[in-house]
């Protein structure tokens, strides 16, 4: 049935030729397995590695968008196509189809999965037509090979036979688009949304590595920053302390509230900097990932926090916490923000805070829920922006970047975290933990 829809589709192909006087042009083969155009008698180019945003015009060249210094610069080239393909005239007629539609290509030619990833690893193509009945293998097979061997090509399924689910099969395996042998009207245009879908997958990579730079560098600066102020902030802190010690009661009252001012003004820019340089550290330092018994990671946190908890009277409740795959450093820090938090927004009541588990599909979910005065569902979304304040410094001490450590803390072990709460009734902070980057740690440690 292939080979007659194959035969039909270039008969009726050299009829219309025939019948608008039109000659047909040879495909005359240049070396084993290449084929060129023979009445396109232009020069091959050999692209650059790193193709950009490629994009077939109408005039049949590519536009491929490249960086050099910094600069984006426009260069035109012929596309580069590698066929997967048994049946010489096939190949011919896939060749011809791409060539009426505007797109002049240089064509390799392979017919094995060794010759395939032997031309990939030799050559650097803009596409892949792959027929999908091979006589020794399966044209999907290219998309694992191109996936193993880390190239992202577009793979377009050409195939005389192709039933609906086989073809959407073919799509979620990683093919970008499929046409039919006897509808080759379809290729041009196939080949155009491959390359323009390849195009926004590179501009998206490279986005999120300038992204993943840029978070580097403001992180580089916060460290630097807050470290190097640490030192002059001290000295600062440490006169005005002094001038407040020596000239209290003995300057007019004016000079005392002026001293006073500079004095909390320090102490609080001394406080700010050092959490900004935890912050920091946060994102810096490289994860100790090992099972951790949540239970003892409450009681460190707690221990940390004994002089809040008997000016408080706090009472902090906690039971059969899992053991979870996390940094315990980095968890004791998270849950002692949290409880810290908790004790600082306590209202009139007595600090009541609850600390429990809950296994859920796909992961842990921790809360710690308190009888605080509780948070403006205005205010749910903000509070955990590095900076962010819902108070006064003369109301609630603090710089506002504890619940952002924690928010930091959380995504960087692959979770989230969120608060639910309602004025004077109170906050639960949640955060999870997934299982299934706990099973994978298991495995490790266990050497599977």
């Amino acid at each position: 049935v292939g080979m007659f829809s194959r035969l039909g589709a270039v008969s009726r192909w050299v009829q219309k030729r025939c019948d608008k006087g039109t000659s047909v042009p040879m495909i005359t083969p240049q070396c084993a397995g290449t084929f060129e155009m023979a009445p396109s008698a232009e020069a091959s180019f050999n692209p650059t590695p790193a193709i950009e945003v490629p994009e077939c015009h109408a005039d049949g060249l590519v536009s491929v968008s490249t960086s050099q210094d910094g600069v984006d610069v426009g260069t035109e080239r012929k596309l580069r196509i590698l066929i997967v393909e048994d049946d010489p005239s096939d190949v011919e007629l896939v060749c011809h189809t791409l060539r009426s539609g505007g797109c002049h290509a240089d064509c390799d030619v392979v017919q094995t999965a060794g010759e395939f990833a032997a031309a990939i690893g030799k050559e650097t193509y803009d596409l892949v037509l792959s027929d999908y009945h091979l006589p020794a293998w399966n044209g999907m097979e290219t998309v694992e090979i191109l996936r193993h061997s880390g190239v992202d090509i577009p793979v377009v399924m050409v195939s005389g036979a192709l039933g609906e689910s086989k073809a959407v099969e073919c799509i979620k395996q990683g093919a970008s688009d499929y046409v039919l042998k006897d509808d080759l009207g379809r290729l041009p245009g196939a080949v155009g949304r491959a390359l323009r879908e390849k195009g926004l997958r590179e501009a998206h990579r490279q986005t999120q590595q300038e992204l993943a730079r840029s978070n580097r560098d403001l992180e580089q600066f916060a460290y630097v920053a807050s470290h190097d102020l640490q030192e002059p902030l001290r000295m600062v802190a440490a006169y005005t302390q002094l001038l407040a010690e020596r000239y209290q009661g003995k300057l007019d009252a004016n000079a005392d509230k002026y001293i006073g001012y500079a004095v909390g003004g320090a102490l609080r820019m001394q406080a700010l900097v050092q959490d900004l340089l935890t912050f920091s550290r946060v994102g810096r330092t490289g994860r100790n990932l090992r099972p951790v018994d949540m239970n003892g990671v409450v009681q460190l946190a707690l221990s940390n926090l004994q002089a809040a908890m008997r000016e408080t009277n706090a009472h902090v409740d906690y039971q059969q916490l899992p053991q979870v795959i996390v940094d315990a450093t980095q968890m004791v820090q998270l849950l002692q923000n949290l409880i810290a938090n908790a004790l600082k927004f306590h209202g009139q009541d007595v600090p009541h805070i609850f600390i429990t588990a809950e296994r859920g599909e796909r992961e842990w979910i921790f809360s710690v829920r308190d009888n605080g005065i509780g948070i403006a569902p205005e205010h749910i979304e903000t509070v955990f922006i590095i900076f962010k304040r819902l108070h006064t410094h003369e109301e609630y001490p603090g710089s506002g970047i504890g619940l952002a450590i924690c928010k930091r803390i959380v995504e960087q072990h692959g979770g989230r975290i969120w608060v639910e709460s309602r004025p004077g009734q109170g906050s639960t902070f949640k955060f999870s933990i997934p299982v299934a980057a706990e099973r994978r740690t298991y495995d490790h440690f266990a050497g599977n």
